[in-house]
């Protein structure tokens, strides 16, 4: 099968979970026999053209033109991505589907999609509503729009969670059938070679000191505050701990001021932009992962603490919540409520047996359920889906027009019957 990715990110430009996820699931449908073309932005050095493993990426630049807002960044990314996709298209032939992440590459992949009868499966890992709790302003509400017309537009689409799945029937009015739940994977080799460095450890906390960690994009919907909330409970009941926030975001300034406030300077360590090889250094530095966010459509980074042997403590919402069953293979606290996530993770730090029985149960999760030949095998399944259906639509127009077609040239001959038959009725 022949595939096209449009995405805004891909590897090395990494903004949020999208880049990680079209970067391993365009690996595994190679190693499965397909080809896979990636179409992304250029950001930095990155070069134009990249054989990535087998995986043809080609990145656009924006136009020199400074684009007035965000949204219009967006569309002029899409332009230099339709051309580029049109290109291809001309001199390596067609693709069998068209594989859209987000609302970024909406207008290119309806283009495609018109243009060139190509189907578009199209994965939608976070809406503009979730994120905002609601839509407040017309530029939302203009993501908002966008979102439902790639779902509109799109033959099939993903989500990663039953959460998703939900919310999108609720939001857009898509049809149950027409929405597949195929979860986000990880690499199960990731943490291969990597132990735990103490050197590396000692420059966030002291030997003495269990490190609770966060790492993530520094939003509101990350609920980092919530956590920086339960700081003073936690450490009342055990005072050798230290948060370490790995990340950067809008909220930064804020939560320091949080913190300053609070009086736990000491005890809460912000790393910063922390690059793939030493986050995961830190995890297997970490005591604790925890991830309190109040809206979470999978959360990815879940997955990574989970294999790399780290005892997690995540919110009940969204994906999160379907990724772990509490006391069995992590820990769950009500979205939120700082009393119950520093319940949650004292329960880990008092308790070294129930700590070390939910990493032993994660571990095994994680290979059994989110490994990335089943996912890509699931995505596969949805791209056949995608182009049968295309294919019988495109059969059906067929046998209508020739219908058509055939009832006209019908009619035309029983008119031209009763003209000659009036015509000799008048020379007679």
């Amino acid at each position: 099968m022949k595939i096209l990715m449009l995405t805004w990110e891909y590897p090395p430009r990494i903004v949020g979970g999208i880049a990680r996820v079209v970067n391993d699931l365009s690996k595994r449908l190679i190693k499965d026999g397909h080809e896979v073309t990636v179409i992304t932005y250029k950001e930095g050095n990155a070069p134009y053209y990249e054989d990535d493993k087998g995986v043809k990426v080609y990145r656009v630049d924006n136009f020199m033109i400074n684009p007035n807002n965000f949204i219009d960044w967006i569309m002029q990314l899409n332009f230099n991505m339709i051309a580029k996709a049109t290109q291809l298209i001309a001199t390596e032939g067609p693709f069998d589907v068209i594989h859209a992440h987000d609302w970024l590459v909406a207008y290119a992949a309806k283009t495609l999609k018109d243009s060139y009868n190509i189907p578009i499966v199209a994965t939608i890992h976070a809406t503009e509503s979730g994120r905002n709790s609601g839509i407040h302003d017309e530029m939302q509400r203009y993501i908002n729009d966008t979102e439902w017309m790639l779902t509109y537009e799109a033959t099939e689409v993903i989500v990663n969670s039953n959460y998703m799945k939900c919310e999108l029937q609720r939001l857009f009015g898509l049809p149950f059938e027409k929405v597949s739940v195929v979860a986000n994977g990880i690499n199960v080799n990731m943490f291969n070679g990597i132990e735990k460095d103490y050197e590396f450890r000692r420059q966030y906390a002291s030997d003495n000191e269990k490190i609770i960690l966060f790492v993530g994009r520094l939003v509101y919907e990350k609920g980092i505050q919530h956590l920086i909330s339960a700081m003073p409970k936690i450490l009342d009941g055990y005072h050798d701990a230290k948060l370490v926030i790995a990340g950067k975001g809008g909220m930064l300034e804020e939560l320091k001021e949080q913190v300053r406030a609070m009086g736990i300077e000491n005890k809460v360590y912000f790393t910063g932009y922390m690059d793939s090889k030493q986050v995961s250094k830190m995890y297997k530095c970490a005591d604790v992962s925890v991830f309190p966010s109040t809206y979470e459509p999978f959360g990815i980074v879940a997955l990574e603490a989970m294999l790399s042997g780290t005892p997690v403590v995540v919110s009940d919402v969204g994906g999160l919540n379907e990724i772990i069953e509490h006391g069995v293979d992590g820990m769950k606290s009500y979205a939120g409520n700082s009393n119950s996530l520093a319940d949650s993770i004292l329960q880990l730090l008092y308790n070294p047996q129930l700590a070390d029985n939910v990493v032993k149960r994660a571990k095994t999760k994680i290979k059994n359920d989110y490994n990335w030949t089943k996912i890509a095998q699931d995505t596969h399944f949805v791209y056949q889906k995608a182009i049968c259906q295309t294919m019988a639509e495109k059969q059906a127009r067929q046998i209508a027009q020739e219908a058509a077609r055939k009832t006209k040239k019908s009619k035309n001959t029983e008119i031209t019957n009763l003209l000659n038959f009036r015509r000799r009725q008048a020379y007679a």
